[in-house]
């Protein structure tokens, strides 16, 4: 194990720009996204954490550029960068030893940087637990040699998540940094949330839980998941699409916008419900505040949602502001009262993600050549430990 670190709770920014909107799956031409815009937007907000996967298309390569395009570049203990590994496609995954350094290497010279402050190994449902614990354990030698500082695990069913916390402590003896959890805290779906399985989650140490996907990868917009790219992939079956649909309708007929709804009531709810595994960097010695991943397409979609931000954090770090907190009563009134009956028994449904079913195609584990010589890369990989973009 490294040497005493910072826990990752006094460090972790409270609201994450996630750039899987950076994304063939959210927009068809990620390349013309005003992507450096939204980056700098998000610095002149104070938003300084990106979290990213080689998973999400070109996302890797357009945030590491939108990086470097600001004038003036921000140092490197300016932002707080995420990503992942592991998986590949949508039905490929590689978990060995060496495909995992390649990866972190491979977004080290993406990203244009000398070290990553959180890595996760991506949507561990799909994978079994024998290889999640072998590719934590590769994450941690790489944060033994300073290339990562904090390690983690992502995915969707919060039973798995769960699970897998409980496992690598009691093999390792050592607690994961972080859990990021996806669509399993937002309007439709609170499962996260669930005392049991916060309670296991502190069982297991987790220091930080993170939610993320507060619109349901776009099921809870006024869109919808059916008249844009993600109709084609979004796992969510036809009844719910219809059920959020009518969302929609409700928010709309109450002089509000689905989207605006969802996402006040998944940050505020989050900030205090996430709190015993969330972050005091935003108030130093104050209040832990539970820590969520906001995605968006566009300067618009973050001013907005930092403006919610700021609207629900206020009163939750003691902030009176009686404007905001008649506000949330709204809110909550409307999806407490209309909204979650509408939704009826599709209320907290979670889709089934990776298990017994999936089938991996990935027939071999990536091999480097001579592994053996590069276990010692260190702080400054090789060239040829990634390819060239």
């Amino acid at each position: 194990m490294a040497a005493s670190r910072t826990p990752l709770s006094q460090v972790l920014p409270p609201l994450i720009l996630g750039t899987a909107t950076f994304n063939h799956q959210y927009h068809p031409d990620p390349s013309h996204m005003p992507y450096v815009d939204i980056v700098r937007r998000a610095f002149e907000h104070g938003i300084n954490a990106f979290d990213t996967s080689p998973y999400y298309g070109p996302s890797e390569m357009l945030l590491g550029q939108a990086l470097r395009l600001l004038t003036p570049p921000p140092p490197r203990e300016a932002y707080f960068l995420v990503t992942k590994a592991g998986r590949i496609k949508s039905d490929e995954f590689d978990y060995s030893p060496a495909w995992v350094r390649y990866s972190v290497c491979r977004s080290l010279e993406r990203l244009g940087a000398r070290h990553l402050d959180l890595v996760y190994m991506h949507d561990v449902e799909f994978v079994s637990p024998a290889e999640v614990l072998q590719a934590v354990q590769e994450l941690r030698r790489l944060r033994d040699q300073g290339l990562i500082r904090y390690v983690g695990i992502s995915g969707y069913p919060v039973e798995t998540l769960a699970s897998l916390a409980e496992l690598i402590l009691r093999e390792t003896g050592e607690p994961l940094d972080a859990v990021l959890s996806y669509g399993n805290f937002c309007l439709q779906n609170s499962r996260l949330g669930r005392p049991d399985f916060l309670q296991r989650f502190r069982a297991a140490r987790v220091e930080c839980l993170l939610n993320a996907s507060m619109l349901n990868m776009g099921l809870l917009t006024t869109r919808g998941v059916d008249n844009g790219p993600m109709a084609s992939w979004h796992p969510s079956p036809p009844e719910l699409r219809k059920a959020c649909a009518e969302l929609s309708r409700i928010a709309a007929d109450n002089g509000e916008h689905l989207e605006g709804v969802a996402i006040r009531w998944a940050l505020e709810n989050w900030a205090l419900a996430g709190k015993d595994f969330g972050t005091t960097a935003y108030v130093g010695a104050g209040p832990r505040i539970g820590a969520s991943v906001m995605g968006v397409t566009a300067v618009t979609e973050l001013d907005e949602t930092w403006d919610l931000w700021r609207s629900v954090i206020g009163p939750i770090i003691g902030t009176k502001d009686d404007a905001a907190t008649q506000r949330s009563g709204e809110i909550a009134r409307l999806v407490e009262d209309k909204m979650w009956p509408s939704l009826g028994s599709w209320k907290d449904h979670a889709w089934e993600s990776g298990g017994e079913t999936f089938v991996n195609v990935r027939v071999a584990p990536f091999k480097i050549p001579n592994y053996e010589a590069v276990e010692g890369w260190g702080l400054d990989p090789p060239a040829a430990a990634a390819p060239k973009l």
